[in-house]
């Protein structure tokens, strides 16, 4: 399905969220505080756009994993074509799963993971994961779509969200394997502000902060290692 899309995955997600994605990346960055002896770890990267922001803060190392080779071909493509500062690591990337992620234990400072925990099979699997391959003292970045608190803003946010844009980004993607009728789906079935706090914390991570963006149509989770 996502190899499917791949194309006009960033077109579709730029437009949709209304340039808005990017910032959401950018202030994820902001809130894991990266420091320059980092090593990062992008799951789901997708097209690599966050792994690019984590790169832009120059941290030791960057790397992305993705189970779409389709998605790796475009971020991979992304990453030569990008100038940066001297001394900020392009990132590398590798084909793998969320929830048996090619690492050992304690590799990474920082784990991020940008709109996929809601596609990997069990995100508490997933979850796991994260927290076995960083350090003590490492973070965990999420962002995930959610529903403002504001029930005008609730409303509108379904009417765009499930009705009109899935019509106008399948036509954008010339989607014929319904990637973009899934994907409202996903969201509205998907953990809720506290459920995945409280799975995030059933994963073993403390300190599990929320940061609403946009209204509440984002939401960035940060949690710590012990």
């Amino acid at each position: 399905m996502f190899a499917a899309i791949a194309r006009r995955y960033d077109l579709n997600n730029h437009l949709h969220s209304f340039g808005r994605d990017q910032f959401w990346r950018r202030r994820a960055v902001r809130l894991a505080e990266v420091k320059s002896g980092d090593r990062v770890l992008d799951a789901a990267c997708g097209t690599g756009d966050l792994a690019e922001a984590f790169a832009d803060a120059c941290p030791a190392s960057v790397m992305g994993v993705d189970f779409t080779l389709e998605m790796l071909d475009l971020a991979k493509a992304k990453t030569a074509r990008r100038r940066r500062p001297a001394g900020c690591p392009a990132p590398e990337y590798v084909q793998g799963d969320a929830m048996h992620l090619p690492f050992e234990d304690e590799t990474f400072d920082i784990v991020s993971i940008a709109f996929g925990i809601r596609n990997v099979g069990d995100a508490v699997v997933a979850l796991r994961e994260f927290r076995r391959v960083l350090r003590p003292g490492g973070r965990l970045v999420i962002l995930e779509f959610s529903e403002p608190s504001n029930a005008v803003l609730r409303l509108i946010n379904r009417i765009y969200s499930r009705h009109i844009m899935p019509v106008t980004a399948a036509l954008i993607a010339r989607d014929r394997v319904g990637a973009y009728r899934y994907l409202p789906r996903s969201v509205a079935t998907f953990l809720d502000r506290k459920a995945l706090r409280d799975a995030i914390e059933q994963a073993g991570f403390v300190s599990v902060q929320q940061h609403p963006l946009t209204f509440g149509v984002c939401v960035a989770y940060i949690a710590f290692t012990e």
